[in-house]
């Protein structure tokens, strides 16, 4: 049973009245939700204030009590806007962010120029410029030449990139004319090898000298292997045989190179390779009348008075006509030669 309120206690005060107030006052949530959540707290303190209520009936009170004021508090708003609490809550500032250190602005990337690998330096500089470039060069090999005569140089390679004006740049990487390009940047020219050319034609030979794209043409010539030989006339010593070769076997054929390759008449065949270095001058070939032709040659290899050029002999003295001072040869001054 419950007890009575104490003596000179306001009937507002005692169980009935307390009970009233605890489920009326949160009504007054459907006026104002904030006046109403204020008289909830009051009511809750005067159900546990001195109340002759079980514990048990103290907290079902304040639960429904919570329950009642929570279905009557209208819905927040969606958007938050009309939410007098969530204007309280933009109302408050924000702290102030902490500034970042600014970074340094990247720099733009290179300019996109045109291909001008393979054009002659000094044509890749004129429309480099043209095109608003800062146009710079460096010897793209490792032989440490500085650069002379543009026109005589190729572009190998091309980077571009900016100054700290702004100015775009690109600067060219190039080779002397002639010259195979690197496979990188200031490492060394791969220059072609000379081939093995042993015993193959002229004909032959030549064409794949000239194949090597190193030697231009008139930097090839052809000369005899041996010292008392010599070349017929152009275009006659075509199956001649190659006996040696400058520069040798496996030698760089540059652009500066002069190639010259040693031949013998398919008769002969070739000086022995160590017969040469110490006499300072090329192998002979086997002379017997010692008349400066080699024996293949001369027609009369046993007669020194017959030679390539004079195959049947001398002018003959004998002849009677010979002191009418004719085209016989009598009038010859020969004294002291073997002509005569």
């Amino acid at each position: 049973m419950s007890r009575p309120p104490a003596p000179g206690t306001p009937r507002w005060l005692s169980t009935p009245a307390r009970v009233g107030y605890v489920l009326a006052v949160p009504l007054l949530g459907l006026l104002n939700q904030y006046l109403g959540f204020l008289a909830m707290i009051a009511a809750i303190v005067l159900v546990w204030k001195d109340s002759p209520w079980q514990k048990a009936a103290k907290v079902a009170a304040t639960i429904a009590a919570t329950a009642l004021l929570g279905a009557v508090l209208p819905d927040p708003p969606e958007d938050g806007g009309s939410d007098p609490v969530a204007r309280t809550e933009t109302a408050i500032p924000s702290p102030t962010p902490t500034p970042t250190p600014s970074r340094e602005r990247p720099s733009p990337p290179p300019p996109a120029p045109a291909d001008y690998r393979g054009l002659p330096l000094d044509e890749a500089r004129e429309k480099a410029e043209a095109a608003s470039f800062g146009v710079d060069e460096h010897n793209a090999s490792d032989d440490g030449r500085s650069i002379m005569m543009r026109m005589n140089w190729t572009v190998c390679f091309q980077k571009t990139g900016w100054t700290s004006s702004g100015t775009k740049t690109i600067d060219f990487g190039a080779v002397r004319t002639g010259a195979p390009c690197p496979e990188t940047d200031g490492a060394a020219v791969p220059w072609p090898r000379m081939p093995d050319l042993a015993r193959k034609t002229w004909k032959t030979a030549r064409a794949r000298i000239l194949a090597l794209d190193a030697v231009p043409e008139h930097h090839l010539r052809a000369d005899t292997a041996y010292g008392n030989d010599w070349l017929p006339d152009e275009g006659e010593y075509e199956d001649w045989r190659v006996c040696t070769t400058d520069p040798a076997k496996g030698g760089d054929v540059t652009v500066d190179t002069w190639v010259t390759v040693g031949l013998t008449d398919p008769a002969n065949g070739c000086p022995e390779p160590d017969s040469e270095p110490d006499r300072g001058h090329a192998v002979d070939l086997p002379d017997r009348d010692d008349d400066g032709d080699p024996d293949y040659r001369d027609p009369y290899p046993d007669d020194p008075d017959r030679t390539t050029t004079m195959p049947n002999g001398l002018p003959d003295h004998s002849d009677d006509d010979s002191s009418d001072g004719d085209s016989h040869g009598g009038g010859w001054n020969c004294p002291r030669t073997r002509w005569c």
